[in-house]
């Protein structure tokens, strides 16, 4: 199959099967883009969904746009970024022409209430994995909960958390790694 189509298909897929944004869709890209297609390794899609978050614009289409971009350069992130979303411009063109209609049906309040619950199980689903490749040691775990509660009683922005902790993780493996360059004396 031609690449490009590939990574238009295999982004369609993702973004038509994903809800509930960025986070829900991690679980989907790790079989898709690291186990089925082998385009990336976990650690390198955890390295683009991070740069995806921090990043301005939706993070599903940024991590597209790298790993297609990664796999083959402006054409592949053009062809992964129109994969995956294009399913939510046809979705949301289909429920703006109808939800005015329906939005009233308990059925179709339930069947969104059924969505939410399933997109908070994905997503959670999500962070776990990431917090288990992402804390890695005693440092990580007081970054973690720094960030948390800063982000929980918001105290400071978010981007400002992501780029202290950013800081924070280079500094400190800075500091460890010249702490065990130094001869004994």
């Amino acid at each position: 199959m031609n690449i490009y189509l590939d990574l238009f298909l295999t982004f369609f897929k993702i973004g038509l099967f994903t809800f509930g944004g960025g986070y829900a869709m991690l679980p989907m890209l790790e079989s898709e883009v690291v186990n089925k297609k082998h385009w990336a390794t976990y650690d390198e899609l955890m390295d683009y969904f991070a740069v995806g978050q921090c990043t301005p614009g939706v993070i599903a289409v940024n991590t597209a746009t790298f790993v297609g971009y990664n796999k083959k350069r402006i054409s592949g992130g053009l062809a992964a970024t129109a994969g995956v979303i294009t399913p939510s411009i046809i979705i949301i063109i289909i429920i703006a022409s109808l939800l005015t209609n329906f939005a009233s049906i308990p059925a179709v309040q339930h069947a969104l209430s059924g969505i939410r619950i399933a997109v908070c199980v994905l997503i959670f689903k999500a962070v776990l994995k990431m917090m288990k490749s992402g804390i890695q040691d005693a440092y990580g775990i007081g970054i973690f909960i720094a960030a948390l509660a800063a982000t929980y009683f918001e105290l400071i922005p978010t981007v400002l958390i992501v780029v202290i902790a950013g800081t924070l993780g280079v500094l400190i493996k800075n500091i460890i790694k010249s702490k065990k360059e130094k001869p004994d004396a």
